[in-house]
């Protein structure tokens, strides 16, 4: 009787550079590829259309690379767990492979997994995959993680690489076994997607990955701040999903010019999931608590999120977030800092706001990258602030960002966009700016004061 292992896919949508995919072909005669949609995540506020229909692209993608190598994708809906346990016992699996990932959710979801499994004797092995030095790899004398980037970018870089793995050349699954379908979007999620977002699987990975490499990386040191230029690879979505492993994009990049920055970037990735992975309160709470008090205002956020703020920057990255499912590193630390330290509103009202939209809705990135610009996360200065007219002009400084996303400004020329003097914005039914720069962040440095 031949041997059987499920796959059971997560954010690990790719046949290539698969640990998991390819112990489980190495080790069984028949190999049963699994998605599962998960109800728990399903009824969740992030089930967000942007994030989901990239999901079922990138599924689809997945399901034709399977079918290259003579499979292909089985897909389910239900609880998770007790889901992936019906599959394994209908094929006769006699064991589980898995990516391992580093939210609280994920890892009682897996704990749960290997403890059904064992009551019925069924072998659970979880392989990495999701990042490119597995958290806990490597930790600091004394404790299970680094808090500071900079000594953990310098073990990071030292630390091995293992190889790139292979697709399997070849895949055989279990006569007779229900398939099922992928559902549509409208089965899934309420409300309609971004009317430009990116399109998910490997192969809109790979081919933006091929373009990076050749045309990108070599400037993106000089330009990643580039607002209008948009000089970054926008991968981020791809290895969220797992579309293309982060192991194989660095190995990709990290031997031709311009690729330091870049792969800084990749290890900023790292670093975020090992800590969450150590401190998954994290995701939510205060990373180091400062003793924040919070304003309670409702107008002010509702203002943020429909770019109505006043300030030209902010309201441009919040409606390229509607717009695109994506918005640019620096708009990201602009429009954070502004609701954090201008508008004094909960990091978390922004955390959530950015996973209602993003395609690369990472927990551990996202979250923890809040909690950097808000003061109460990993940087070392807490009372970090980004002025958005001075930063507007120094990274937009013709205004074409501005201009693209901000349609009411689109006659104003030049770097005047930044700051539209009260005559236009009347002219244009431009609002006035929502809170005082200066004096929002006197308040702000009153209120951080120590005593």
């Amino acid at each position: 009787m031949p041997s059987v292992a499920v796959v059971v896919f997560t954010r690990d949508l790719r046949i290539t550079d698969h640990p998991a995919l390819a112990q489980a072909a190495a080790s069984a005669d028949q190999v049963v590829p699994l998605f599962v949609f998960d109800d728990h995540i399903l009824a969740g506020r992030f089930n967000c259309p942007n994030r989901t229909g990239f999901l079922l692209e990138s599924l689809a993608d997945l399901d034709s690379e399977l079918q290259a190598v003579g499979a292909h994708l089985v897909v389910r809906r239900g609880r998770w767990v007790e889901t992936v346990l019906e599959v394994a016992n209908a094929c006769e699996a006699r064991a589980v492979h898995l990516s391992d990932d580093v939210s609280g959710y994920a890892r009682r979801r897996i704990e749960r997994l290997e403890a059904g499994c064992s009551a019925q004797r069924i072998a659970v092995h979880v392989a990495p995959g999701a990042t490119i030095v597995d958290p806990g790899a490597v930790t600091p004398d004394g404790d299970d993680h680094y808090k500071v980037f900079t000594p953990y970018f310098r073990r990071w870089s030292a630390a091995g690489r293992r190889a790139l793995i292979p697709p399997p050349s070849t895949l055989s699954l279990p006569p007779d076994l229900d398939r099922g379908s992928l559902p549509a979007l409208d089965d899934l999620v309420v409300g309609e997607r971004s009317p430009a977002v990116m399109r998910g699987g490997t192969g809109e990975a790979h081919r933006r990955l091929d373009e990076w490499k050749t045309s990108g990386l070599a400037d993106y040191g000089d330009r990643h701040d580039d607002l209008p230029g948009d000089a970054t690879s926008r991968l981020s979505p791809y290895l969220h999903f797992g579309c293309v492993s982060p192991h194989e994009v660095e190995h990709a990049v990290r031997l031709r010019p311009g690729a330091e920055p870049y792969v800084r970037q990749l290890c900023w990735r790292d670093f975020y999931h090992q800590i969450l992975a150590a401190r998954p309160d994290a995701a939510w709470s205060d990373y180091r608590h400062r003793g924040d008090a919070w304003h309670d205002d409702p107008d002010s956020l509702r203002a943020w999120q429909d770019g109505l703020t006043g300030y030209p920057v902010v309201d441009a990255a919040m409606r390229q977030l509607r717009a695109e499912g994506f918005v640019h590193n620096r708009a990201r630390m602009i429009v954070a800092s502004f609701l954090t330290k201008d508008l004094a509103l909960d990091w978390r009202a922004g955390a959530r706001h950015f996973l209602d939209f993003l395609l690369d809705g990472d927990l551990a990135n996202n979250n923890l990258n809040w909690q950097w610009v808000a003061g109460t996360g990993t940087d070392t200065n807490p009372h970090r602030i980004f002025n958005p007219t001075v930063q507007g002009q120094r990274f937009d400084p013709d205004g074409d960002y501005v201009r693209r996303y901000v349609p009411e400004l689109a006659a104003v020329h030049g770097g005047a966009v930044h700051d539209p003097e009260s005559k236009v914005r009347r002219a244009y039914d431009y609002p006035e700016p929502i809170v005082d720069h200066r004096a929002a962040i006197a308040d702000y440095k009153a209120r951080r004061a120590p005593g």
